[in-house]
């Protein structure tokens, strides 16, 4: 007997070649969380899992008749964007998301890799981003380093949320914090709406690990294009990102890469 037709997401991307982040990261998680990844690569980097050395972001035109293509051909359910190489990229997807205004939205802000490397000019592409971008997006996934970039006169991270939902994105999950000075736990906040934030909190697991932020996210993204309401697909997607960390592996001689299990048969 045939297996039904999966769901189908599109994650628009950078390459990571240790396969801890970006592309290979999302292909896997989707494909365990029983959904069908198409891809569209924003950037190609030369990386490690301990930090990245060069990045060359494709060309805006190509990832226009790209997208528009395997759009007609397999429509997604749900999209994520992590890394998009340029601000003339982020200029282009706005124009491209603008024509698709029922598709879900998942972006995580990928602005400087855990190494320290930056991915461009910084205030040009959160200018870009907060003047084009934030207004398609359904759910912003920053972590605090990227929730103060994107909101750098926040005295808060409630304040920054706020403020980039006043700037049209519907829902921010602020990822990584603590939720007091030394807590063996880590929290993540959900703000929507004008309502107070929904809180999951975790234990802290010990190390570092190389893609956590885009497994989550494509995580959530894989349980949106299943059909889950936004807050079950966080919490199945915190938890099950979890036990992907504490059965992460260290295949090199930076971060642990997550082992993503399947959730779905």
């Amino acid at each position: 007997m045939l297996a039904a037709t999966p769901p189908v997401a599109l994650f628009i991307g950078g390459h990571d070649p240790s396969g801890g982040a970006g592309l290979v990261a999302d292909i896997q998680t989707a494909s365990q969380l029983g959904v069908h990844p198409l891809t569209l690569v924003s950037a190609l980097t030369d990386q490690d899992t301990e930090n990245v050395f060069e990045m060359r972001p494709v060309d805006p035109q190509f990832l226009e008749t790209a997208f528009a293509r395997i759009l007609a051909d397999c429509p997604p359910a749900c999209l994520k964007i992590g890394l998009i190489g340029s601000p003339a990229l982020i200029e282009t997807l706005a124009r491209l998301l603008a024509e698709h205004p029922d598709l879900p939205v998942v972006f995580d802000p990928v602005l400087r890799a855990s190494g320290g490397f930056e991915f461009g000019r910084i205030p040009e592409w959160v200018e870009a981003i907060r003047s084009s971008l934030l207004r398609h997006i359904t759910l912003l996934t920053p972590n605090l380093a990227e929730l103060a970039a994107l909101a750098p006169d926040a005295a808060t991270p409630e304040a920054a949320a706020r403020a980039l939902q006043d700037l049209g994105t519907r829902a921010i999950l602020v990822t990584g914090a603590d939720h007091e000075p030394g807590s063996p736990e880590v929290m993540a906040s959900l703000y929507r709406d004008s309502a107070p934030p929904k809180i999951w909190r975790d234990l802290r697991l010990p190390g570092a690990f190389h893609g956590s932020g885009c497994t989550l996210a494509a995580a959530i993204t894989s349980l949106l294009a299943r059909g889950f309401p936004l807050e079950r697909a966080i919490g199945t997607a915190l938890h099950w990102t979890h036990v992907s960390l504490l059965h992460a592996r260290a295949l090199g001689r930076g971060g642990q890469i997550p082992f993503r299990l399947s959730l779905f048969r």
